[in-house]
């Protein structure tokens, strides 16, 4: 056995599967396709769940991957212990109802110890204590029975509920002695480090039908699965994942910067390992379209990335770093994934914009976070209070994981009910955000039984005859319908395009001689059924009928302008701001479109304007548009854009407009670009950290802007008694009158306040060398009090005073003190506080100058009178 690089097995590993007639397929997105319970793919046969489940055909009954995967759930002890990480990759071979036990456990043996060379006894398998056939597998392939291991249901058999399943056999890898407890009967299945599994071969070969009753599958199944990382811990003889040569390297880096060695602090170490692992995660996750938000996935990124920069900060890095380390996972990982040196320094800039905004707030967070301790210490308590730790979540982008964490080094903890609590409410808003699946929630099981696929004519059919394969209606198959039932009608063929790609779909009708079909949507499954949602208008229709199917070909046209606008504007943004720019959603529709890319700050007027004009200036060129159907290899050489996290067949269609745009796209166009008429931005805007949002419009939609635009002009000139050509001057003329009567307003304000000075002063209360005054205003804002504070107290020497708006019906308090009344005990801050306190507000500040806010207005008069008792109390 000789030593080998992470990236040398992960190839001996696929090119071992491709000779035993394996497809290699590529690494599938860390972002789930078509599958809702899963944030992040967590596992190698998670992708490939619908060929296991025979939702959709797989390309080959035998596949090889290495996947890459993300899991999150031990991420606090990530960096605690050398064993933990969040990223790793997963080998894997599978077999969908083609070879089973007789291959698979030979293959495996024949991997480990003929083309990795491992010592035979060194391995160590173990078995469900029921599969006889396994283990005489296992000892036909020179395995003794002393190292064949029988386990229980909890160790070697693979089931989640209900469903397939069947039980597994694991290798084990003995480390030597040196690694054991030193116990005599230390062995496989013993809790120490000595034999750890390297692989795992998951045999599915029973339906379990939930209530403990298993029948043998027709068709049995092969997932396997191995991790690179600890597969390259064997064959490197190293302790831990953090040790194996590409991940050294990174931590290198790291070390590097922050000046420290590892292995010389333990507490150095644990950062040293937490920013390693997670800037692994980061990069792939970026690499996939992944971007920091405060949900889902995004916050996943977000939560790792500031966990390794407050890392950063503990090994004293106080500059942006992970933008630089970044570029070494990428250097150790390319090889295998070479879209990360393809979108380079998309992945640096949007982990640096991530990287400067928590610095920006770190340091005002930490210091919230340690007034907070800091308190409570003072008062002899232990647990931060949810509404603490939401402030600090929400005002601060505090990750709730580091407050914990940061918590725990100060031995407290924290009240995760009412930070929890916080959290439901703020989300409530999102709670209809699931309107169009909700309306298909019955598709998955409803269509599983059915293997007809629609076949797609749209791009060259508006209209077409076909016939009707199945009918839904309240949740189930029906064999007819009647007018006024809604349901959802397939048809063995189709114009209708269905909602994808951010174009939404085709309407139209349905007709046969008995009746009439509206289409309101139009929807596809995974495996290409076409799903024509809408309502029986008139007559009936039955399953077998020959219907006609005809699209609303005004509206297919209107959103072909704007879907061949939207790729227009894509290019013209990379031409202008940079090839950073990446499609991070769209949505086109009838002459209208919305764009969202990934760019860093807000588009200058001179930008927007560029962009505008280059489009029209394609559209006005009559470029041609071509769609040519070709392999994704040969689009790529192309230069076609593809779409972040998108998931191509085989074949894709490649749509050119002239030498301008070549974009890959299953969408419909138009044949020329002077199909588009005009081109108009609307707006452009923030959707979320590092992404913009543009939104346009087109031909018809253009006119209505225009129309819009004259209408609201008129309107203007007749509010204001101007013509269109007038229009600017009349309204300077008014803001300047407007201003006028604000500074004469404000001058008969401070003339107002200023009286109400000289009486408060008059009818101040004496606490005994220091004087109390208090003015109630109805309409003062906080800054007009303040200005009366200063006024009050350049008056004099020994004075305190409270200043009190009730504008809008809320309290609004300020109070200052001179030096004298401090000295003699008064202070503003604990003034303030009293009083709002009073009314069921709170605040406080300086002992000079201190603001707050109440609640009730009803309360004041009662709050007021206990004043001079409060300042009195005060008093040295």
């Amino acid at each position: 056995m000789h030593s080998m690089g992470l990236n040398e097995l992960r190839e001996k590993y696929l090119a071992f599967f491709e000779s035993k007639e394996h497809l290699r397929l590529k690494s599938f997105s860390l972002i789930p396709q078509n599958e809702k319970s899963l944030l992040l793919i967590n596992a190698g046969m998670a992708p490939l769940k619908p060929y296991f489940t025979g939702e959709i055909v797989p390309p080959r009954k035998r596949i090889t991957t290495c996947q890459k995967c993300i899991r999150t759930l031990d991420i606090e002890n990530v960096g605690k212990t050398a064993r933990h990480g969040t990223f790793f990759e997963m080998l894997g071979n599978f077999s969908f109802g083609d070879y089973f036990k007789e291959e698979a456990i030979p293959w495996a043996w024949e991997f480990l110890t003929k083309v990795l060379e491992i010592p035979e006894d060194r391995l160590y398998v173990t078995i469900y204590e029921e599969d006889d056939e396994a283990e005489q597998i296992w000892l036909k392939n020179g395995v003794p029975i002393e190292r064949i291991f029988r386990m229980g249901k909890e160790d070697n058999f693979w089931e989640i509920g209900a469903g397939p399943c069947g039980p597994d056999s694991e290798i084990h890898f003995d480390r030597g002695p040196e690694y054991g407890c030193g116990k005599p009967g230390c062995t496989v299945g013993c809790s120490c480090d000595r034999f750890i599994e390297i692989w795992n071969l998951v045999f599915t070969q029973f339906n379990n039908d939930g209530n403990g009753n298993y029948t043998v599958l027709p068709k049995k199944n092969i997932d396997t699965g191995m991790g690179l990382e600890r597969l390259a811990c064997v064959m490197q003889n190293v302790g831990n994942l953090f040790e194996v040569d590409t991940i050294r390297n990174i931590m290198k880096h790291i070390s590097e910067i922050a000046g420290k060695e590892y292995h010389a602090n333990e507490k150095d170490d644990i950062s040293l390992r937490v920013i390693t692992d997670h800037i692994r995660s980061t990069t792939m996750m970026v690499s996939d379209g992944v971007l920091p938000s405060n949900e889902g996935r995004g916050y996943v990124l977000r939560r790792l990335l500031r966990r390794a920069a407050r890392h950063g900060r503990l090994l004293g890095i106080t500059k942006p770093f992970l933008c630089d380390v970044c570029r070494t996972v990428i250097t150790e990982s390319c090889e295998a994934y070479p879209e990360l040196k393809e979108k380079e320094d998309y992945i640096v800039k949007v982990i640096s914009m991530e990287e400067d905004r928590f610095a920006a707030t770190l340091d005002a967070g930490l210091g919230i976070l340690n007034d907070m301790t800091a308190a409570l210490k003072a008062e002899g308590r232990n647990e931060l209070s949810g509404d603490d730790a939401f402030k600090l979540y929400d005002t601060f982008g505090f990750p709730i994981d580091l407050t914990l964490e940061l918590l725990e080094e100060q031995g407290l903890t924290l009240d995760r009910e009412g930070f929890d609590a916080n959290m439901n409410a703020q989300r409530e808003r999102a709670r209809t955000a699931r309107a169009a699946a909700g309306d298909f929630g019955w598709a998955g099981s409803e269509l599983a039984g059915i293997e007809d696929v629609t076949v797609f004519e749209g791009y060259s059919e508006n209209s077409l005859n076909a016939t009707i394969t199945h009918i839904f209606a309240d949740g189930e198959e029906r064999g007819s319908i009647t007018a006024g039932d809604s349901a959802v009608m397939l048809l063995d063929r189709t114009p209708f395009y269905a909602e994808s790609g951010g174009q939404v779909c085709d309407l139209g009708v349905i007709t046969s001689d008995k009746g009439v079909f509206e289409i309101t949507d139009v929807k596809k499954t995974a495996d290409g059924k076409f799903l024509h949602c809408g309502r029986v208008v008139s007559g009936d229709f039955a399953q077998g009928n020959t219907v006609s199917a005809k699209i609303d070909t005004d509206r297919r046209a209107a959103v072909a302008r704007a879907h061949s606008a939207t790729h227009l504007l894509q290019k013209a943004l990379r031409e202008t701001l940079g090839s950073h720019v990446e499609q991070a959603g769209s949505l086109v529709e009838p002459d209208k479109l919305r764009f969202d890319f990934t760019h860093f700050s807000a588009m200058t007027s001179e930008e927007l304007a560029a962009v505008e004009a280059t489009v029209n200036e394609k559209i006005l060129a009559s470029l041609p548009v071509t769609v040519t159907e070709m392999s994704l290899e040969d689009a790529k050489k192309t230069g076609a854009m593809a779409l972040f996290g998108e998931k191509y067949g085989d074949t894709v269609r490649v749509v050119r407009m002239g030498d301008f745009s070549t974009e890959l796209c299953g969408g419909t166009h138009l044949k020329n670009t002077s199909g588009a008429g005009l081109f108009k931005l609307v707006s452009e805007s923030s959707v979320a950290a590092g992404v913009r949002r543009i939104e346009a419009v087109t031909a018809d939609g253009v006119l209505e802007l225009l129309e819009s635009d004259r209408s609201l002009i008129n309107q203007t000139c007749e509010a204001l008694r101007s013509t269109p050509t007038e229009l600017v001057k009349s309204a300077l003329k008014l803001s300047n009158e407007l201003r006028e009567l604000r500074r004469e307003n404000e001058k008969l304000k401070a003339a107002a306040a200023a009286s109400k000075v000289t009486d408060a002063l008059a009818n101040a209360t004496d606490l005994g060398g220091v004087k109390l005054a208090v003015i109630t205003y109805e309409d003062a804002e906080a800054d007009l009090l303040r200005k009366v504070g200063d006024d009050l107290k350049s008056r004099d020497e020994a004075l305190a005073a409270l200043l009190v708006s009730t504008a809008g019906g809320k309290l609004t308090f300020v109070s200052v003190c001179t030096k004298a009344a401090n000295a003699a005990g008064l202070h503003a801050g604990n003034l303030v506080r009293e009083v709002a306190k009073a009314t069921g507000g709170n605040g406080g500040g300086r002992p000079d100058s201190a603001s707050a806010g109440g609640k009730d207005v009803s309360l004041l008069p009662a709050a007021l009178s206990e004043l001079p008792k409060i300042a009195s109390s005060m008093l040295k």
